[in-house]
């Protein structure tokens, strides 16, 4: 497994990506720790409603949902084990999950932009 550097104002995350279908469709499944400074960035072959949900997934998690121009556009926060769908509001290109409550602690917020790969 790679990591690479995504960074969102001053915060460096190193983020596995997910890019083809059965990735998004696995996404952080049955692991049961990921560290803080870690998660996964979901890539879509063009901008759409994007739909998560954490069945099988047992770690707390939040979730940006970033536009095609690489802005934060939503976040929120998702129950481990659900089968609720997270819907995205808005057509976006990507996502990034990460530990529930990140971004708050980091000030990351909508409107913020996402750096990937950091510069």
């Amino acid at each position: 497994m790679s990591l690479l550097p995504l960074c969102i104002n001053a915060e460096t995350l190193y983020v596995e990506v997910a890019d083809d279908p059965w990735e998004h469709q696995r996404g952080l499944m049955f692991r049961e720790y990921l560290p803080d400074n870690m998660g996964m960035l979901f890539i879509f072959p063009y901008p759409q409603r994007l739909h998560f949900w954490m069945k099988n997934t047992y770690i707390p998690l939040s979730i940006a949902y970033i536009s095609s121009d690489w802005k934060i556009v939503e976040i929120y926060d998702m129950e481990p084990l659900s089968e609720r769908l997270v819907s995205s509001k808005n057509k976006v290109q990507y996502a990034l999950e990460v530990n529930r409550g990140y971004f708050q602690r980091k000030g990351i917020k909508v409107g913020d932009r996402v750096k990937f790969p950091c510069e």
